[in-house]
């Protein structure tokens, strides 16, 4: 893989760059800069912006309503999202469910779903984990039965991202019993406005209701907002879970983050410490070795081939980068790190501190927020075994 960039390619990262840099609200960069609280308003807004330049399905063919970018220029759009301090796209939607209804969905359910999802004005959520059934999803119990035209759901989800914002949320569900656990699940499409859908956020914490339950008590469903063939759903959340796990690593955000540790230590105080340099050289070697293996990532998309295992690789690391660069910001910052008052943050009152970081205050949070990195979207010991299994054999 050729390694330096075109100069097509690099005239595509100027055009970005111009673009996000002229349209992305400072307010909201601030916000990023200093990792303080996105409103759902903050995250919809960006979206929109996104949605009317015809960006924020990055990663959707032509024929789809995308830009139809290369592997390449959507890795240079992300790079320089990021660099912005841009907020990340909520994935639910355009990287996640949209990839399933363009490979599995009927040309109606593409007609009626795409567009919002593409413009940024329907909020999409993801149904997947249960109390009982989290790494080992293919024993969840959410049950959905076929009477006449509509499908009845009855069950629970949990750890549902900003699932208080959801207007759909696309599930997986037990359509039967019969045979292995994964054969017997569908995957549906749900108006989160249903009679019987009920939302209750879970307070982290940081006071953040970062995650929610989502319990369905006699929810009826069209049958045609199935994807796919009944039974078959588990094909169909293989495919999502690859494009899921790309998402995780986060190898831009990882890159800004650097940047930002290395603000910090050097306003702390502790960048002459050549030990605590080292941290930081070695955090950065692993960064780029990230990128390296998300491009691959990529490439094996655009060539068609399934990059499952080597996303579940990709999953391990960039979950544990994340977790090393909020643990490095705790060390430089240091006692200045722990506060964390909601509405002190908001009024500023953080940039009162000694050596003057805005942002030290949500370290702490941000620090136990990002241990549950290395769970979500598959457990990494799941990974490793699914590695050990299907690439080294």
């Amino acid at each position: 893989m050729d390694l330096a960039f075109t100069p097509e390619e690099q005239a595509f990262r100027e055009e970005v760059r111009t673009w996000v840099r002229a349209h992305l609200p400072e307010e909201i960069a601030h916000k990023v800069r200093n990792d303080l609280r996105l409103t759902r308003d903050d995250l919809q807004r960006w979206a929109k912006i996104l949605g009317k330049k015809g960006w924020l399905a990055s990663g959707w063919p032509a024929q789809f309503g995308g830009p139809g970018w290369t592997a390449v220029q959507k890795h240079l759009f992300e790079e320089e999202c990021a660099a912005a301090c841009a907020p990340g796209v909520v994935p639910f939607g355009p990287v996640m469910v949209a990839p399933v209804i363009m490979a599995y969905g009927s040309p109606e359910q593409q007609k009626r779903f795409l567009p919002g999802i593409a413009s940024g004005e329907v909020w999409w959520s993801q149904g997947y984990s249960e109390p009982g059934s989290g790494s080992d999803l293919a024993s969840l119990k959410t049950r959905a039965e076929r009477v006449g035209d509509k499908y009845i759901v009855n069950g629970q989800k949990t750890w549902t991202t900003l699932g208080q914002y959801g207007e759909w949320i696309f599930c997986l569900v037990r359509t039967s019993s019969e045979g292995k656990p994964q054969t017997g699940i569908s995957f549906l499409l749900i108006d989160m406005k249903s009679p019987g859908v009920t939302v209750r956020p879970i307070k982290l914490l940081d006071g953040e209701c970062e995650v929610n339950e989502v319990f369905f008590d006699n929810v009826e469903v069209p049958a045609d907002q199935l994807i796919g063939e009944e039974n078959k759903g588990w094909t169909y959340a293989k495919h999502l879970l690859s494009h899921e796990r790309t998402n995780i690593a986060g190898v831009n955000r990882a890159k800004r983050e650097l940047e930002r540790l290395k603000r910090i230590a050097k306003t702390e105080g502790v960048w002459d410490d050549q030990r605590f340099r080292d941290q930081i050289a070695l955090l950065e070697v692993d960064i780029v070795a990230l990128e390296m293996l998300v491009l691959r990532v990529l490439s094996a998309e655009k060539s068609g081939k399934n990059p499952l295992d080597i996303a579940g690789l990709l999953k391990i690391k960039g979950s544990e980068i994340q977790q090393r660069y909020a643990e490095l910001m705790m060390l430089a910052a240091g006692p200045y790190s722990l506060p964390f008052i909601e509405e002190a943050m908001e009024a500023g009152w953080q940039g009162d501190f000694p050596g003057g970081v805005v942002a030290n205050a949500p370290l702490a949070s941000t620090y136990f927020n990002m241990r549950k990195t290395t769970i979500y979207g598959g457990s990494n010991e799941v990974q490793r075994n699914i590695v050990a299994q299907t690439v080294l054999g």
